[in-house]
């Protein structure tokens, strides 16, 4: 299959100038696009035969579809990806759009979760879309972690942080545990806790263990080593994901209620939730999923705009986005995001959002 670029090079200016006018047509009304109409609206003067003849041409190169026989054309997915990737001009996020996503998610805020929840709201307030948000993980040091046996295969690990919250996690010990090896494994990471987080606590213990075991009896080393595997677990992670809007992706067709039903049902099977801010993972910038590009959206065939934010180490640890249609205002929601993500990064860092970007 051609690329994106080989079929950009594969268009002179008039099939080139026909193709975006029939992607933006689409992308506003979700109607095929005609002929006539275009004949109507090009900039150069031609017969509504000679852009027939040239969306044929698009059609064969799997760019554009014919959804009936009589009817106009529509972009194929591959299509949308060559408008994304060459032809979408980005508008800059509007000045009331701006404010009222300011307005919406406040500044200075402590309460993380409030605040995600109101980036969440904000999103599909402006963009009438489904919104996303992924909140960051919980990256507080850790001020006391304990060990208590529940039955000889069930075990609790209870994590206290540093600004208060606790955090219990059930887990199968290894066979064999003892009260005397519960409590040498707790002495023995409460002793490396102080002032780390979490993840910077699993770090330097694994290492520890690796390098010198005798620090532990084999029982309490085993029972740190399943804890650490516990908390290796990707959904056993403090984040969590937050859509708002869902009635938004709704329209008048029973076929748009169907898609909706599949996208959330794709959401609520999946446990990983952390696979979104993998996606976004590979660059700092927004990133635009069309359809079955995202392997979550494939049955449903939505697409998925999202980016990451950061904290003050910059960091990802988070995301948000935008969910709907494949027929979505790229254009406008792309610069949203943006601005949203870098919005919420500021205000996690602790830093002044100002009046600009």
């Amino acid at each position: 299959m051609l690329t994106t670029p080989d079929l950009l090079a594969e268009l002179n200016d008039r099939s080139r100038e026909v193709f975006r006018r029939v992607v933006e047509g689409y992308l506003e009304t979700g109607e095929p696009v005609g002929s006539r109409t275009l004949s109507r609206t090009l900039n150069e003067k031609v017969s509504a035969a000679t852009i027939r003849n040239t969306m044929q041409d698009l059609e064969k190169l799997g760019i554009l579809d014919s959804p009936h026989i009589s009817a106009g054309r529509i972009p194929t997915q591959l299509g949308l990806r060559l408008f994304v990737d060459s032809l979408m001009e980005v508008d800059p996020v509007a000045p009331t759009d701006r404010a009222r996503i300011r307005e919406t998610v406040g500044e200075g805020a402590t309460d993380v979760e409030g605040l995600m929840d109101r980036v969440g709201a904000a999103l599909s307030l402006i963009t009438h879309g489904a919104s996303l948000v992924l909140t960051p993980k919980r990256e507080a040091p850790v001020r006391h972690i304990e060990f208590v046996s529940l039955s000889p295969d069930r075990a609790l690990v209870v994590l206290v942080y540093a600004d208060g919250h606790v955090e219990n996690r059930l887990f199968s010990p290894p066979l064999g545990q003892t009260p005397s090896s519960m409590r040498e494994a707790g002495n023995y990471l409460n002793a490396h806790a102080s002032g780390r987080t979490l993840s910077e606590l699993r770090d330097a213990i694994t290492a520890d263990i690796d390098n010198d075991r005798q620090q532990l009896d084999s029982l309490a080393s085993d029972l740190v080593a399943a804890g650490l595997a516990l908390w290796d677990q990707p959904d056993s992670s403090d984040a969590r994901l937050i859509v708002r809007g869902r009635a938004n992706l709704i329209g008048p067709e029973a076929a748009d209620l169907d898609r909706v039903r599949t996208l959330f049902d794709d959401l609520e099977r999946k446990r990983d939730i952390a696979e979104f801010l993998e996606l976004t993972e590979q660059g700092q910038g927004v990133r635009i999923f069309i359809g079955s590009e995202n392997k979550l959206f494939s049955l449903s065939g939505s697409s998925l705009v999202v980016s990451p934010y950061m904290n003050a180490d910059h960091r990802i640890v988070g995301a948000v986005g935008v969910i709907g249609p494949t027929r979505l205002n790229y254009g406008r929601i792309v610069p949203i995001v943006d601005y949203t993500a870098q919005l919420v990064g500021r205000i996690l860092s602790g830093q002044s959002t100002g009046q600009g970007r």
